[in-house]
């Protein structure tokens, strides 16, 4: 039986049926019941009375349109900051476009809320920048009110408009703009008509993202105080009232809509405009050269951009090293016993990190690799509808799926035990699985779309069965995009905290996200707080660090005799 002779076979059917009851108990379950518990009465009568009683109360109607203020704000900020970064580093020619790029990702190794602080420090009211600017009687209110989290979440979420514009733009026909360019077609007026319009998937993508991931934002608005919006309001309803209040629920189900709606919209936005072209690549274009004018005003705006994108990073760096930091532009006295009562208290923190993002990423691969064989080797039916349900995580924030949890294995012990299985970590471990799957699903399809079929048509020709094919020829070929979705699940799990504040049962079975929001809640705990924030970006930091050099070693040991020369 050929590789892709549209038989089933009953190893793809076990397969898709373990991926299908593990999406389905873990992810459809959990959500529906969120659902339910929105439209349904105590005594299980159906009803629209919960969102009537949402709509009547004013802090509720308060919540839900700062959540969306706060979400186009960010949006657009995020877009302001990222666009300018994005079209200059492609098509210009000066040196450090790489170096700027990459600085430009470094916010996202970083969790909002621990900017948050750090940004407090810098550009706060007492903060660094304002305290410089107090003998000229300026004062910058970047960091008060619904504005200050619109100024964290932008800085935090601008990469993700920069990483997908930039990859759009390098793919644009370099002819067609130089076409516009013979016809009288300059500057501003280039970028308006030709350029950003044959982008625009690349930033509709990333300006959806960023949409999303702030209006389900829970850390940040907690820790600048800021607790009328959606966010925060579904976790004091749950955490205060109890898992029976159904405004909790209610709120849930508005902001999966909402995140929903965001990315149908972006998808929409685009539905019958043709963007395609015959060539692609920037390197089709010359990149155009700047002025000495244009140079100095383009590297000064990009100087100025990524000081303050990167203030989080040093001011949560100072923060770590600083025994006395008060009313001061810098530290008054340093210190490294931060960092000594870090790892005397919180090691426990760092190897449930590890833990718990070590296996969330590991089940994440596996399923990965497991969708995308199913996706791109079989026709089995219904294997589009399972990528398009472990995608669907995507729009579902991780508060949401945690209420889900504790609502559906609500009073549920371990087979033999006594022990809520609410109470222990593996849940934990389950929602950073769920809501990663899609970094990892992606990344194993986009590796395995790279390998021809031949090669596994020519193993299986000279005898191999489909599991040692897989196992001898598949997996190692796709090695590079398997570690690049493991430690993209793992980073971005070692972060999470929606689902962390609800799922915890004891300070035990906290992660280092959570240790860092416990530390931050007392000016006293601020400082091994930080220092637990650096430690967790350079885990991030190595661990990205390494899975590049592997990807490149791998690619380098299976790229052919003459290039590898």
């Amino acid at each position: 039986m050929s590789l892709g002779s549209g038989r089933i076979r009953w190893g793809a059917v076990a397969a898709a049926a373990g991926v299908a009851a593990f999406l389905l108990l873990f992810f459809v379950l959990p959500v529906a019941r969120v659902f339910v518990a929105a439209f349904v009465e105590a005594d299980g009568a159906w009803t629209l009375g919960h969102f009537a009683a949402f709509l009547d109360q004013g802090l509720m109607r308060e919540s839900f349109f700062n959540s969306l203020w706060v979400a186009l704000a960010s949006t657009a900020v995020a877009a302001a900051i990222a666009v300018p970064l994005a079209y200059f580093t492609v098509r210009f020619e000066f040196r450090g476009a790489l170096l700027i790029q990459t600085l430009g990702v470094l916010p996202l190794v970083m969790p909002p809320f621990v900017g948050a602080v750090a940004l407090q420090l810098i550009f706060g009211r007492s903060g660094s920048v304002n305290l410089l600017l107090a003998p000229w009687d300026i004062q910058l209110p970047l960091m008060e009110g619904l504005w200050g989290v619109v100024f964290v979440e932008s800085i935090h979420y601008f990469p993700f408009i920069l990483m997908n514009l930039t990859v759009a733009l390098r793919q644009i026909d370099g002819s067609l703009e130089e076409a516009a360019q013979n016809l009288g077609c300059r500057s501003w007026r280039l970028f308006r008509r030709v350029v950003f319009p044959l982008a625009l998937p690349g930033f509709m993508a990333g300006a959806s993202l960023v949409f999303v991931k702030v209006f389900d934002d829970l850390g940040t608005p907690l820790v600048m105080g800021q607790t009328n919006m959606l966010a925060p309001q579904a976790y004091l309803r749950i955490t205060q009232v109890g898992l029976e209040d159904p405004l909790g629920y209610v709120i849930s189900v508005l902001m999966i809509a909402f995140s929903v709606a965001a990315m149908a919209l972006s998808a929409l936005a685009l539905r019958g405009r043709d963007v395609a072209s015959v060539q692609k690549g920037s390197s089709q274009l010359q990149r155009r050269r700047l002025t000495p004018l244009g140079a100095v005003a383009v590297w000064g705006w990009i100087v100025v951009l990524l000081l303050v994108t990167l203030a989080p990073h040093l001011g949560l760096l100072l923060l770590s090293l600083a025994q006395v930091w008060s009313f001061a532009p810098l530290p008054d006295a340093w210190t490294l016993q931060h960092y000594a009562r870090v790892f005397e208290d919180s090691g426990a923190m760092i190897s449930n990190t590890l833990l718990y993002c070590g296996v969330a990423a590991g089940l994440d691969v596996v399923l990965g690799v497991t969708l995308a064989y199913l996706l791109l080797r079989t026709r089995l039916p219904g294997r589009q509808a399972l990528d398009g349900m472990a995608t669907a995580s995507l729009a579902v924030p991780g508060i949401v799926l945690a209420i889900g949890y504790l609502r559906l294995f609500k009073g549920v012990s371990l087979p033999g035990t006594d022990v809520l299985f609410t109470s222990t970590w593996v849940l934990i471990m389950l929602a950073y699985a769920v809501r990663r799957l899609p970094y990892a699903s992606r990344a194993c399809i986009a590796a395995l779309q790279t390998l021809h079929r031949n090669l596994e048509e020519s193993a299986e020709s000279l005898g191999a069965t489909p599991w040692r094919t897989l196992r001898r020829i598949v997996v190692p070929l796709m090695a590079g995009g398997i570690l690049a979705g493991y430690v993209t699940s793992f980073i971005t799990a070692a972060v999470e905290l929606s689902a962390t504040m609800l799922l915890v049962s004891s300070e035990s079975q906290a992660p280092m996200s959570y240790g860092i929001y416990l530390y931050m809640q007392s000016v006293a705990g601020r400082g091994p707080g930080a220092a637990l924030g650096v430690i967790a970006i350079v885990v991030v930091a190595l661990g990205t660090w390494a899975s590049h050099h592997f990807v490149e070693r791998t690619e380098r040991r299976f790229a052919p005799r003459e290039e590898r020369a």
